[in-house]
């Protein structure tokens, strides 16, 4: 046995009472010391020049979903997480997409003589991508083939409000082709509101007064959309379920017997109803130059320079679509690092790799940022670490198509995810500097705190303290804040918004009950969805140095190491209580005046919203004691997000089953919050509002129910 003197116990005392009080209290932990010294190697890993290297190569040709060029991508991503040390899988689906055979677009004066013909090719004066032959026509996901001639009427970004002011204005809607602007909604809701007005083809085009010359320079001189480019996308009816839309609940797996499989045409399946193209602002020019009527109203009125005028008439458009539908191959990369003690726990990080065209910041900065992170799991595994839980790294298909990848994968490892911690998305990680963050409730301070400790790309203090200072200076400007919106402002903190749709967190958080969050990174991004989303524009306006790129991988990379590590989850349940309960006060006002003081009874879900609240209180202050049992305490954590599902479902669209979250029948990114009580009370039905109002209370109180199990 070693005696030592006095002196140098002493000093390896005081040595020790150093190090202890240098390693942060974080909640979570009970001793964060080793998982600081983690998190900073992983912060060490992630390369610029290897990040570069992986967008060059993920964009050097376009790889929309299904094709040879997407496949190639897959396989290069798993080659790099089988480098980094992951055990990786290729999954193949089979789903139901369409690629163009023909798009005419065709503007007939009333002398019947053609005034323009369209789509113009996408061109600029200088960009060494735009004459790829395999670059694919632009034209919408989801859209039937269709013929049709008829006047135009121009319904400004295509909100449900928007028609009903042309309605209350006296146009006629019905067999006409409704023309609108990106913008304020997804482009699935514009084509399915026109649908529902009785309009027989839809138009969507980009304006100048949203990404174009109205905001600043365009591309190639400046970072904003040229008058040629065309924003593609889907128009699938996602508020009715993601994913392939044969198979709805399902995983469309190659095998899958045709029985199994719905006719995409049925009046529930989520495929658009009506003809619906894209256009550019300068194809679309010709049409809106010619409409008569009256003058739009206030706040219509974009950035082509005339005025505008809301039509019929007296021009008319042909278009003609011919698409060409099929059951096609998709391919899901998945790379999985086992648990070291708590292995059927699992910590799914996600991000879509398909593109339109060549998607360097649509989603190909989130691939980079995710192979970099990957990278740095590698170095980690090799120096030693093993996480606690499982942590599964994904590269999705086809999610501009519908985020058909990951619903496909998400319906097939449901039994599965039954015990996932936590769903981690990005997808636009690098659009500019500006960090953004997305979360339910229990996880925005978690966000917060991953922020505090990852440097900005500026030098300029944490990524956190620049996101607060935007955040303070748009307040201060009157501009709000970037990013979506939150619901509820219950915190005096930099906000983070609310999970609506639009990304691949939806099959996790609203059909599973998954806690999510979605990061990402915003700027002057005005080539959205066109060819000229390439290289040559993200190394020129979007991260020249590849430093943001190294920042959103440090982001994520500590977002899931943290949550994969912890002793005890680090879910703020008490502040979702009072998110929820904002919300419920926010219904009820409005119900008032919708139906009369009273008339729609909330009594039941202010008790089990008040009931939530407290026992997170409770739950909290569980979690905060080191000498909690760490098990029982996970175990409730990890089912309180699950309880707050409807296993019905929502009216009308029974995949989605959150009660809190879902995406707006009117909105589709935004999400709605107690979707059953407000959509019901925005359609003025106080029967269906009351009957959503019970199974609200009672998800409520099953997740009340389930803490207050936690903490007796």
């Amino acid at each position: 046995m070693h005696t030592y003197p006095s002196r140098i116990l002493a000093t390896a005392l005081a040595l020790s009472t150093i190090v202890q009080a240098q390693s942060p209290v974080v909640f979570g932990y009970k001793d964060f010391s080793q998982e600081q010294q983690w998190e900073e190697k992983l912060m060490q890993v992630p390369d610029t020049a290897l990040a570069r290297q992986h967008l060059e190569t993920l964009t050097k040709v376009p790889h929309i979903a299904g094709s040879e060029a997407d496949h190639a991508t897959a396989l290069y991503v798993a080659q790099k997480y089988r480098e980094a040390g992951l055990d990786t899988k290729i999954t193949e689906y089979r789903v139901w997409m369409n690629y163009p055979k023909e798009i005419v677009v065709e503007v007939i004066g009333p002398d019947g003589k053609v005034i323009s013909r369209g789509p113009t090719p996408e061109h600029v004066s200088d960009d060494p991508f735009q004459d790829n032959p395999n670059i694919v026509m632009a034209f919408n996901g989801s859209s039937p083939s269709g013929e049709v001639t008829a006047e135009a009427v121009y319904v400004n970004y295509g909100r449900l409000e928007d028609f009903q002011k042309l309605k209350d204005m006296g146009v006629d809607l019905k067999g006409k082709i409704a023309v609108v602007r990106y913008g304020e909604n997804f482009r699935g809701v514009k084509s399915y509101v026109a649908h529902q007005f009785g309009c027989v083809g839809t138009i969507i085009y980009s304006d100048p007064y949203d990404d174009g010359y109205f905001r600043g320079d365009m591309y190639p001189k400046g970072p904003w959309r040229p008058e040629s480019a065309v924003q593609r996308g889907s128009v699938q009816e996602m508020f009715r379920y993601s994913g392939d839309a044969t198979t709805p609940g399902v995983a469309a797996l190659p095998n899958l017997p045709q029985s199994q499989r719905i006719d995409p045409n049925a009046p529930n399946s989520n495929m658009d109803r009506i003809p619906t193209t894209p256009l550019s602002y300068k194809d679309a020019r010709p049409i809106l130059e010619a409409l008569a009527g009256a003058n739009v109203p206030r706040g219509w009125q974009g950035a082509l320079p005339f005025a505008y005028h809301v039509g019929p008439g007296p021009v008319k458009v042909h278009m003609k679509l011919v698409q060409d539908y099929a059951l096609r191959p998709i391919w899901d990369v998945t790379g999985t690092i086992l648990g070291s003690e708590l292995r059927n726990e699992s910590v799914v990080t996600g991000n879509h790799r398909d593109a339109w065209v060549y998607g360097a910041v649509d989603p190909n900065s989130g691939s980079t940022a995710q192979l970099e992170m990957v990278h740095a799991f590698g170095a980690l595994l090799k120096q030693g670490w093993k996480p606690k839980r499982t942590i599964v790294v994904a590269s999705w298909d086809a999610e501009e198509e519908g985020l058909i990848g990951s619903t496909e994968w998400a319906e097939e490892h449901a039994q599965e995810m039954r015990n996932a911690v936590a769903y981690f998305n990005t997808d636009v990680a690098v659009g500019g500097p500006d960090f953004t963050a997305s979360a339910v409730p229990a996880l925005k301070q978690f966000i917060r705190e991953v922020t505090k400790i990852v440097p900005n790309q500026d030098g300029k203090g944490s990524v956190y303290d620049v996101w607060k200072r935007r955040q303070q200076q748009q307040a201060e400007s009157g501009d709000g804040f970037a990013g979506r919106r939150t619901n509820a402002n219950v915190e005096n903190d930099v906000r983070v918004g609310d999970l609506g749709s639009g990304s691949d967190y939806t099959p996790f958080l609203q059909h599973l009950g998954v806690p999510s969050t979605d990061i990402g990174s915003g700027g002057p991004y005005g080539v959205y969805h066109s060819t000229f989303d390439d290289f040559t524009w993200y190394v020129k306006f979007g991260d020249p140095d590849f430093k943001i790129s190294q920042r959103m991988s440090k982001v994520l990379g500590v977002e899931v190491i943290r949550m994969a590590d912890a002793d005890v989850l680090p879910f703020d349940y008490q502040l979702y209580g009072k998110e929820i309960g904002a919300y419920v006060t926010t219904a009820a006002k409005k119900a008032d005046q919708k139906f009369g003081a009273g008339k729609l009874n909330l009594a039941s879900v202010s008790s089990a919203s008040d009931r939530f609240t407290v026992a997170a209180g409770k739950l909290l202050q569980a979690q905060q004691d080191p000498g909690a049992t760490t098990a029982k305490l996970n175990s409730a954590v990890m089912q309180v997000e699950r309880a707050l599902l409807i296993q019905d479902g929502l009216p009308k669209r029974p995949w989605f089953k959150h009660s809190i979250y879902a995406p707006g029948e009117f909105t589709g990114y935004a999400a709605v919050v107690i979707p059953g009580v407000n959509e019901a009370i925005d359609a003025g039905d106080l029967q269906r509002a009351q009957t959503q109002a019970t199974a609200l209370s009672a998800a409520l109180n099953s997740a009340a129910a389930v803490m207050e199990q936690a903490t007796k």
